[in-house]
């Protein structure tokens, strides 16, 4: 056998069936040749969000695997290994490496040194025989502890060389070990957030990652607190609960608003408290909180009360047992009022929005295509990611998800064009759900040739275009060379290039179509076409209560 059809013997054995690729790698014929299905995509940023996207769906098990040729190959995988590390995406890469006797000698471009600081652990296979302990070392790294893309390079000498086929009896799976937090900062949390007058949850995607919703929602209904998500986080507490004040981000509504500004306490459970342009800014005087499985986290950003480092799902079992020691019942008044507060804040902010969410102008708003698609789809069986810019930022605060990971929120490393790559991975992983990215024409001209790898791979996704013809986000940063040179303009018939790649698509430009259209599109996904959606938008300034770190 050669190295690689060991390493690929390997995945199969960690029960992975998808190896997201693109050419040249042999890596491909070693994997095709026992069952293991490729994904060519059409450039290498889009072949790692499509890992990136199967991996976050499938928490892991089975993972995302991306496999890249040498240099070039590597080098324009870079930033979608940015966006995957940036948001502990759990993930493996297999870049070919320079044949040994050419490693790292300049201009060769070295995996290993290039990816260093986007990667949980990197190691190179120097030599046929390492082969196994190294790709062991790899799925340990990637199961252990905080979530992260591992890298393993492979030089072409040592991909092609043939090596034992006994060297297989040697490999077995590690288990991810977890743990639970020391039991005395369990209850120094527990009595400072029952003490609290006006407590607030904040969520993040550590929760979606330990399978922890149940327990979240536990411990929300025994305290009666409220609870916001990350961006990351968003769909790791149903929005559709009476205690969701929905998510948080650059932008948010007026009930998550408020409890930010207004609570004494603030638990983030699975949150690193990141100062980030795509995070709230949380005011100073609160007694901060922290669960999470990764002590750099602790005052990294923010000067922490008290925190726990552990597993969320097995730390909040041991708070709600450390609060039913105390409390005894649950807070029903307190509950209650927290669902009533929450009511009547986000009833009074739609109605703020009203005339946005059922705006009859044209070209339309996004925030009317957003509305229209809600009331046509099931959030628990639907999967939404949005894209970089505008549309993330229109989206984020309406949409209701419903169930862990109906929504894939990202923002930390943001390349426009990633929720693409993104949607066609989540819907590797989930068959049967709608899958649907929000993108603008911006987004759709970094990546939109990759709506081929879709409907050339027989995987039926909705990729909707916000379509202004300008960059409108840049409105206020590039007035006066647009007034120039008209910089911010952009142009495309959206609709043409889908159908010219034999995909389903329409163009929409009457707002009393919206909801009709949306229906004909899953109609076409759901008799196995990948189908896209062209909106003819206005250039929408408007955006809900921003607030976040530049």
């Amino acid at each position: 056998m050669k190295t690689l059809d060991i390493i690929a013997e390997i995945l199969k054995i960690e029960g992975i069936n998808y190896l997201s690729a693109f050419p040249t790698t042999n890596m491909i014929e070693s994997a095709a040749k026992i069952g293991i299905k490729p994904i060519i995509c059409r450039q290498e940023r889009a072949g790692v969000g499509i890992a990136d996207g199967f991996s976050r769906i499938n928490n892991g098990s089975p993972l995302g695997v991306f496999a890249m040729q040498y240099g070039p190959g590597a080098e324009n995988a870079y930033s979608g290994i940015a966006t995957a590390y940036s948001d502990s995406v759990p993930m493996l890469l297999l870049p070919l490496g320079h044949p040994t006797d050419r490693d790292r000698i300049f201009p060769n471009f070295s995996s290993i040194e290039s990816f260093a600081t986007i990667t949980k652990y990197a190691e190179q296979i120097n030599y046929p025989g390492k082969v196994v302990d190294t790709m062991r070392r790899a799925f340990a790294n990637i199961r252990m502890g905080r979530p992260g893309p591992v890298l393993v390079e492979i030089p072409t000498d040592v991909g092609e060389a043939e090596v034992s086929a006994e060297l297989l009896k040697g490999y077995s799976t590690t288990p991810s070990i977890i743990s639970q937090g020391n039991p005395s900062d369990v209850d120094k949390i527990a009595k400072i957030l029952l003490g609290a007058k006006n407590p607030v949850i904040y969520a993040g995607q550590g929760v979606l990652y330990s399978e922890a919703t149940s327990e979240l929602e536990e411990l929300a209904e025994l305290s009666g607190i409220a609870v916001t998500t990350t961006m990351a986080g968003k769909s790791a507490f149903s929005e559709i609960h009476p205690l969701s004040l929905g998510s948080s981000s650059g932008v948010m509504n007026d009930a998550v608003y408020h409890y930010i500004d207004t609570s004494d306490v603030v638990l983030g459970i699975g949150t690193s408290f990141t100062k980030h342009g795509m995070t709230t800014t949380i005011p100073q005087g609160k007694t901060l909180l922290q669960i999470t499985n990764d002590p750099r986290d602790i005052s990294k950003s923010y000067d922490i009360k008290n925190a726990v480092i552990g597993d969320c799902k097995l730390v909040l079992r041991q708070l709600i047992d450390a609060i039913k020691d105390i409390q005894k019942n649950n807070n029903i008044e307190k509950y209650n009022e927290t669902v009533k507060n929450i009511e009547v804040l986000k009833t009074d902010w739609l109605k703020k929005w009203e005339h946005k969410l059922d705006s009859k102008e044209v070209p339309m708003t996004p925030y009317r295509v957003i509305n229209e698609f809600m009331k046509v789809t099931d959030p628990s069986k639907t999967i939404v990611t949005h894209d970089s810019g505008s549309p993330r930022d229109q989206i984020m605060p309406f949409y209701k998800s419903d169930g862990p990971r109906t929504y894939i929120g990202w923002g930390k490393s943001h390349g426009l064009g990633t929720g693409l790559g993104l949607i066609i991975g989540a819907k590797l992983a989930e068959p049967e759900k709608f899958c649907v990215n929000f993108m603008g024409d911006a987004a759709f001209g970094m990546i939109g040739l990759d709506f081929e790898t879709a409907v050339r791979s027989n995987i039926p996704t909705l990729t909707v275009v916000f379509n202004n013809n300008t960059m409108a986000i840049e409105i206020n940063n590039m007035q006066g060379s647009h007034d120039i040179y008209n910089t911010r303009d952009l142009k495309g018939d959206y609709t043409g290039l889908a159908k010219a790649m034999d995909g389903w698509a329409e163009k929409v430009t009457d707002p009393e179509d919206i909801q009709n259209a949306f229906m004909r599109a899953k109609s076409a996904t759901e008799n196995g076409q990948a189908a896209l959606l062209e909106f003819i938008t206005s250039e929408e300034q408007d955006f809900s209560n921003r607030r976040a770190f530049s």
